[in-house]
Order: structure tokens, then sequence, then C-alpha cells
């Protein structure tokens, strides 16, 4: 038959006719068909029939019959039926052998989702455009938070899905309005002051938010002023445990350069020795690589249950947490820490540390015809005082744009085996609530049904190879997908190699239980849905890229973003989930 004068839709009737997936372009429609019939199927018959079953859709198999690695085609030699006869002797069906695109051999056919670029960026842009109009981000919590997630769900539903938005109220910080951060050398010997017409060779030296200095996570109130005059201790870089002692009452300053003390530790350490305040100063990291010889300020965020145990049972609300660039800190260092003038400093931070807030948990969903389960997410909010275009614009632009694939690929298959889920997360950033209380609610369901949970948070690669390098690491804890994951990347190398080529693509298997060298890290939303389901390891797979120095600061911007660089993970990890969904002996 002559398959390349029929017109597409034509070659999709022909496939059904054999069962036969009607996905892809028509180069690829017409190679399916070639392979199918251009190869001889022979029957051989057993007694017993009941285990070959056919659905609306798809011819799907017994477990048994599908474990047969070895299809056989053409003549048949005595030796072959022998052993096929001694292997079945405890079967009687009619089998027919298939070729090894229906799950037959030792190699499934993968066939690799769409991914369109463009839509992806369009995807990104429109959630960064739905951050704060002053501080850029989308802090878990806010209204920001709130409109992004409705317009997660509004896409969702517009693509076919069953929508949910889910709300939770958990533990939240909220920066409520502009801080003010100041330093002041009194002139006239320290008796000039620092404000107003009376002020008199007194120098004023007032830092930029954001550039200069940014709020650090479940950073409590103050309102310190220059006429308060409190003092400043140097802690240098926080390991001397008596200097911290000797903070009692007095603002600590630390600095980062080399240390490797977390904010947990350090504001910890803060509460713990009643500090009136804290600052850090970033002297070590990507230092010199976003903004001339800096290293910019980075929002981080600190653990609440730890800073909560170290602060008595509650979670220290005066205790105002600010983290420094370098250059900024260098003069603050030369005026208030080096200098014999006298100074002073205002420290004005106005948020809400000590309540609750809701976050927002959208979910699409593709009712299969089992319960179980597929999940793909990542998570939507961003540090309050950044776009987040990579941190995590382009995974929830990941998470859409798959979400989109699979829609247009059930439309022209038919209803999956398993049930599908797009879902995103607020509250990551400050202790991946949103997925925490999301797995604790779902908890007797994932239990049972959850297959595997696809995790997309910075699955991006900067453009600027030659400086900041191009690699993607796929990553998971499952051998089995392990395998998967890697036959298909595979297969994303040679079908799309003019993209592939370009990237350092990577794979780790993490199988350690938690607490071992090799477990999966708990650094980002799959953590629950491996660690969190109730004594079982739940399975999952994750990306990360490389190359986004400007992550968690305020330079995380749309500029840097690449979109081609989503390609490679989206269309990996889309087509393992379109295997997963139609095929559940995988």
């Amino acid at each position: 038959m002559e398959y390349e004068n029929m017109r597409v839709a034509e070659l999709k009737e022909e496939l059904k006719k054999f069962g036969a997936p009607v996905g892809g372009n028509k180069k690829e429609l017409i190679a399916r068909l070639n392979r199918i019939t251009n190869k001889e199927e022979k029957v051989i018959t057993l007694e017993d029939d009941d285990l070959l079953e056919l659905n609306q859709k798809k011819t799907s198999y017994s477990p048994i019959i599908q474990r047969m690695r070895t299809p056989i085609y053409g003549p048949f030699n005595l030796g072959s039926v022998i052993a096929i006869g001694i292997s079945l002797l405890m079967l009687t069906t009619v089998l027919i052998i298939q070729p090894s695109w229906l799950g037959f051999g030792e190699e499934y056919e993968y066939e690799l989702i769409d991914f369109d670029q463009q839509q992806a960026r369009i995807f990104a842009q429109e959630l960064v455009d739905l951050g704060h109009p002053e501080w850029e981000g989308r802090m878990s919590g806010t209204v920001e938070e709130s409109n992004t997630s409705q317009y997660i769900s509004d896409r969702l539903e517009e693509m076919g899905y069953d929508a949910e938005i889910n709300e939770f109220q958990v533990p939240m910080h909220h920066v409520n309005s502009e801080p003010s951060f100041r330093l002041c050398v009194q002139g006239l010997g320290g008796f000039s002051p620092c404000d107003g017409p009376a002020a008199v060779g007194s120098q004023v030296t007032s830092f930029l938010h954001r550039s200069d200095y940014v709020i650090q996570g479940f950073s409590g109130q103050s309102e310190y002023t220059f006429n308060q005059d409190v003092q400043v201790t140097d802690l240098g870089n926080g390991t001397d445990e008596s200097l911290w002692q000797s903070a009692s009452g007095t603002v600590g300053y630390v600095r980062l350069d080399g240390s490797n003390l977390g904010n947990t530790e350090l504001y910890s350490n803060a509460a713990v020795n009643d500090l009136a305040g804290l600052i850090s100063v970033n002297k070590n990291h990507y230092c010199g690589k976003i903004e001339g010889n800096d290293c910019v300020p980075i929002f981080k965020g600190t653990n609440y249950d730890s800073l909560v145990a170290a602060n008595g049972g509650n979670i220290p609300t005066d205790i105002p947490f600010i983290s420094m660039s370098k250059d900024a800190g260098e003069i603050f260092e030369a005026s208030v820490i080096n200098s014999s003038e006298p100074a002073s400093i205002e420290l004005i931070i106005d948020v809400t540390n000590d309540q609750e807030r809701t976050i927002y948990v959208p979910c699409g969903t593709m009712q299969g015809r089992t319960s179980e389960v597929v999940i793909a997410g990542g998570h939507h909010d961003t540090v309050y005082q950044a776009e987040g275009a990579v941190d995590d614009s382009s995974g929830v632009a990941s998470v859409l744009e798959m979400a989109r694939q699979m829609a247009d690929i059930i439309n022209e298959t038919g209803i999956p085996e398993r049930t599908l889920k797009f879902c995103t997360w607020g509250g990551e950033e400050e202790g991946l609530w949103g997925s925490r209380a999301y797995v604790e609610q779902m908890q007797s369901s994932l239990r049972e049904n959850l297959r595997l949970y696809i995790n997309f948070d910075m699955n991006h690669v900067d453009s600027d190879f030659e400086n900041r390098g191009n690699s993607l690491t796929l990553f998971t804890n499952n051998n089995d997908d392990y395998q998967h994951i890697q036959a298909i990347a595979q297969i994303y190398q040679k079908e799309r190699s003019e993209i592939a080529n370009r990237y350092d693509i990577r794979f780790q298997l993490l199988d350690g239980d938690l607490g071992d060298d090799n477990q999966m890290p708990c650094n980002s939303d799959h953590c629950p849905f491996v660690y969190d389901l109730g004594g079982k390891d739940g399975r999952a797979v994750v990306c990360y890229g490389g190359g986004s120095w400007e992550y968690h600061t305020y330079l995380d911007t749309m500029d840097r973003f690449n979109e081609e660089s989503l390609d490679v993970s989206t269309t990996i990890y889309g087509t393992y989930m379109r295997l997963l969904a139609y095929n559940l002996d995988v």
C-alpha cells in the first residue's frame, strides 16, 4: 500500500485497525505502518483465550504474556517452536505474536512527545507578569500567588483537565512594606545628629533594597532608628560560640566567607543568644559572575521547626534578619566595624512572621481507567524579591507545556490506563509547605496509587554555555525508572540531535535510604512524594539544570531565559509519562 499518498487522517485510521498508536507527524505514521505491514505475523494456537483482552482503544495483554521478551517473525524453526511450547506448557490461549512496538521485545516503543519552545516561553512570561509591582516576586500567601494559582488552573482547564485549587493554611512570613536600611557616621565627633537641620558633618548611607540587601526567610520585624543607637557585634564567620554569647542585645554581623553555616543555624544562634538582629554578608557565592566584581545578596529560607525549637517553642518575632552584598558589606564594615568614628544604623523591617497564611496548590486531572496515578509538578511561588524566571517559572512552564502535549495525545489516543495529574506548589521557598500539605492530605490514596512523581525545578540551562556550562542532570530513586529514562534519552539524542548535542545530559540513580550518601535530596517538592508516604518510599524523577547563577536574586529575570533547554527534560519525562499512561505493566 502506498502510504506516502495518504492524508494524515487516513494514516491514523489505518493505524487504528492494527490497534497501534496514532500520535506523531506524517513521516512517523508512515514508518510505523511500514513496520507493521512488512512483518508477517504468525499465530500459535493454544487452548484458552481468556488471557487475550481487547478494549475499545488498544490491545492489552496479561503480565505473563507481556514478559515474553523475544518476538518471533517469519518462518519458525522446530527448535523455536519446542522452546515456546515448553515455556508455555501450563498456559492455554490463542496468542498472536506482535511486533516490539506493542511492548514485546527487549525494548519498549517510546514515542517522543512534542515540545513547543515558544509556547513554553509564553507560559513563563505570563507567570513573571503576575509578580509584585515593586518587588516582582510571587511570594507564597500573597495576592500574587493567589493570582498565579488561578492562572495555572485556568490554563489546565482550557486544555481539558478537571481543574481544582487546593488551599492550605501554613506558617508563613509576609513582607508588608518596603524596608529601610541606613547607616550614619555622625559629625562633630558623634555630637551631631544624623537627621534634621541640626545635622552637621554627618554622613548617611542608604542601602538599596534587593540589590544591596534582602530580607531572609522568617525574619522578624524591627523599628531601629539612629537615635536608638543599637550596637553591632562582629561575629566573624559565625563559628565562634563565645562571640555569639557576647552579642546578646546587639545586631550580629556575620561574614559568609568560607564557613558552611546555613541560615537555619545562623538564625537559631541569634534566637538562642537573644540578639537584637542579624546581618550576614555574601562573600563567596557567585562573586564577580553576575554583577561586576560584587557578590549579590541572595534570599535563603530558614527551617521553621528548627527555629521554633531554638526559640523555646515560638518563632522569634523581633529579630530582623537580612543579607547584604559583598560591596555593601564592605561599606558597612568600613563605617561601623572598622572605624573609630561613632556610627549608628537604621533598620526598619516591616514583616509578619508568626501567623498562618493561605497557600495554593492548583491541579489538573485527566481520569484514567484505573486509580493508579502519575503526577508532574513544579513550584509556582518565588522568593519575594525576584521575578523567578528560572526559579521556578521554567519548571511551571514545563509542567504546563507537558500537560498541553499530553492532552493532545489523549484526545487522539483515548482514555489512559493510569490517571494523570499536573500540579504546582506554593510554599516551596519557605519549606516545601504546599507539596508536604498535599501529600499529607492525600496520604492514603498516594500510598496505594502513586506510580511516579515527576518534578521540574530549575530544569533550565543558561544560554551562556562558554562561561556557565551546559549540563542537565536527570535523576531518580528507582532503577527501573532509571533504565527507562536513559533509554528515552538515547532516542531523544538521536531524533532531536540538533538540541540534544548542545547539552551535557547526565544521569544519577539515588536509591539510598533517607540519611544515606546516595539518598534523594530533599531540596524540592519531590521530597514529600518520596519520604512522606507513611513508611513507604515513593518513586520520583527530577531534573536540575546548570548555569543559573541569578537564582534567588533580583537578577533572575526573563532576559536570562533559555526555553530551548526546557525541551530536554520535558520531552524525556513527558515521553515516559506517555508510556506509563497507557501501559500498566511499566
